[in-house]
């Protein structure tokens, strides 16, 4: 899971941008990173932070400390861990994919979404919300193989 994805090969060499599986270990660990605090990180912190696992509770913790480690003096930003993330539940695809799909023309059955890893389901939801640049939604689609060339 440490690994970037297709979509995001633009500023893969830069890591100018904070990448999704950051964003999802982020979600799990409560902390609100800005933009601007990314960037203020050195390169190498920046992969580290890409590479190191938060994937049950110790790891998520030690993700914290690391992370306030890094951006020190700057305090720590909570972020609500949300008890049931819509990612995660594999009994109906979520409003904001459904409404997104529905845009696009596209349909996303629910064997094909349960099918997905809980990363790959937070990307999608991440990716189709009005707030966000959704110019990667459809690369993403096909990256997991959702769509065909």
């Amino acid at each position: 899971m440490s690994g970037l994805f297709k979509f995001e090969q633009d500023f893969a060499a830069s890591l100018r941008c904070i990448p999704m599986v950051v964003r999802y270990k982020l979600d799990h660990c409560g902390v609100k990173l800005k933009l601007v605090d990314w960037l203020r990180l050195d390169p190498s912190d920046r992969q580290i932070l890409v590479d190191t696992p938060a994937n049950h509770a110790l790891a998520q913790q030690q993700y914290r400390h690391l992370i306030a480690r890094l951006i020190a003096p700057a305090p720590i930003q909570d972020l609500a861990i949300a008890p049931n993330p819509a990612w995660q539940n594999l009994q109906a695809l979520p409003e904001p994919l459904t409404q997104k799909l529905l845009e696009l023309g596209l349909e996303l059955g629910l064997a094909q979404w349960q099918q997905l890893s809980d990363l790959q389901r937070f990307v999608l939801i991440k990716l189709c919300r009005a707030q966000h640049e959704n110019h990667n939604f459809v690369p993403a689609l096909l990256e997991f193989g959702l769509l065909e060339y």
